[in-house]
C-alpha cells in the first residue's frame, strides 16, 4: 500500500520552532522570523507563551490550539507549511505521534525541521540559580532564617572543599565544589535584597566585579601594556591601593587566614613593593615558621598547599601502618 498524504497533494511541512525562556521574549533569530513570515499557519498550544505578543506585535497571526499529529499532518497537506511555536516542554505528545505516523508508513509524511528561534548565551544558567534561589529563600524554613553570619563557616567550607578538588585533580568534584561555591554567593546576595539600609542585589554583586576587573586590567580594556605576569600584578596592587585609599601594603591581607597563608601574604607584598624588611630575630617555633613561609614563597611555593601535601602523605602512612586500605 502507498503511502498517502490525508488530503492529497505535496504532504507539506513542519516547523517546530524552540525558545529559550533565558533570552528575552521577541528577541528571535532571521531564519525564526523568516519560518514565521512565510508559514501559511502558526500554531501555539500555550496561550499564555512569552513569545506571543511579540509574534503578534509583528504582524503574525498565532492560532492558539494543541493539534495531534493526524491533524497538523491535515493542516499542513497540499504543500502548505505550518509552524508549531513550541512550549518549554518541548511539545513531546506532539513529536512521539509525529514519529509513530513516520513509522507506520501509511502515510506520507511532510518535511519536518526543528528550528531553535534563540539560544542560551554563555552565563544563562546563572539565571536559572538565581530564580531557584529566590523560592527557596521564600519557602525553606530553614533557608529563610540564615543570615550572612551564620553562612560564614559554610563559605569557609565550600572553600576547602574547592581546594581539595583541585589538589586531587577530580574534575566531577571539582564542577560540583565550584557549584557550591556559587552558591555561597548567589545565597548572600539573596539575603542582602532583604537589608533594610543598605540592600543590594546579585546584579550588584556581579556589576562591581566587572567594574573592577575592567578598572584593574587597562592592558586589556584600556592603552596601558604589560607583557609580563609580574606587570599584570604591580599594576593590579597599585590599583588596588589606590581604590581603596591604603597607605601600607599590608592594608586588607585577613588576618584571620591560617597562619601559614598569612605569612606567605605578607611576604609576598614585601617582595612585591620591593622594601627591605628583614625578618624578626626572635627565636621560637613561631619564627622558624615565619622564616619556612617566607621562603616558601620567595621559591614560588604555596607553604599552605605544601604542607597539606605533606600531611596527607603522613596520612597515608599512618593507614598504612595500621593496616587500613584506601
Amino acid at each position: 500500500m502507498n503511502a498517502t498524504s490525508p488530503e492529497g497533494g505535496a504532504p507539506g511541512r513542519v516547523v517546530l520552532l524552540t525558545t529559550s525562556h533565558r533570552v528575552a521574549p521577541g528577541l528571535l533569530s532571521w531564519p525564526a522570523w523568516q519560518a514565521l513570515r512565510e508559514a501559511d499557519r502558526v500554531l501555539c498550544a500555550d496561550g499564555a507563551h512569552p513569545q506571543l505578543p511579540y509574534l503578534r506585535e509583528a504582524g503574525i497571526e498565532v492560532a492558539e490550539t494543541s493539534p495531534t499529529a493526524e491533524e497538523l499532518l491535515s493542516a499542513c497537506a497540499g504543500g502548505r507549511t505550518v509552524v508549531v511555536v513550541a512550549t518549554g516542554e518541548g511539545e513531546p505528545a506532539l513529536t512521539d505521534g509525529l514519529a509513530r505516523l513516520a513509522g507506520s508508513g501509511r502515510v506520507s509524511m511532510p518535511d519536518l525541521e526543528l528550528l531553535p528561534a534563540s539560544y542560551d548565551l554563555p552565563g544563562a544558567r546563572l539565571l536559572d540559580l538565581v530564580q531557584v534561589m529566590d523560592r527557596i529563600r521564600a519557602e525553606c524554613p530553614w533557608s529563610s532564617q540564615q543570615t550572612h553570619k551564620g553562612l560564614a563557616k559554610y563559605g569557609i567550607e565550600e572553600a576547602y572543599e574547592l581546594v581539595e578538588a583541585i589538589e586531587d585533580g577530580d574534575r566531577d568534584e571539582l564542577r560540583e565544589e565550584l557549584g557550591d561555591v556559587l552558591l555561597q554567593v548567589v545565597f548572600h546576595a539573596r539575603i542582602a535584597e532583604e537589608d533594610e539600609e543598605a540592600p543590594f542585589s546579585v546584579d550588584d554583586v556581579a556589576g562591581t566585579i566587572v567594574t573592577k576587573l575592567i578598572h584593574r586590567h587597562p592592558h586589556v580594556f584600556g592603552d596601558a601594556t604589560a607583557t609580563t605576569p609580574e606587570e599584570v600584578k604591580e599594576h593590579w596592587m597599585r590599583t588596588k591601593a589606590v581604590e581603596k585609599g591604603r597607605e601600607s601594603v599590608t592594608d586588607g591581607i585577613p588576618l584571620h587566614q591560617p597562619g601559614l597563608a598569612l605569612a606567605a601574604k605578607l611576604a609576598s607584598r614585601v617582595r612585591s613593593a620591593h622594601l627591605d624588611v628583614p625578618l624578626p630575630a626572635s627565636e621560637g617555633l613561631g619564627y622558624d615558621l615565619l622564616a619556612l613561609a617566607a621562603r616558601a614563597e620567595a621559591e614560588g611555593v604555596d607553604p599552605e598547599a605544601a604542607l597539606r601535601a605533606a600531611a596527607r602523605t603522613y596520612r597515608d602512612a599512618i593507614r598504612a601502618a595500621e593496616g587500613v586500605g584506601e
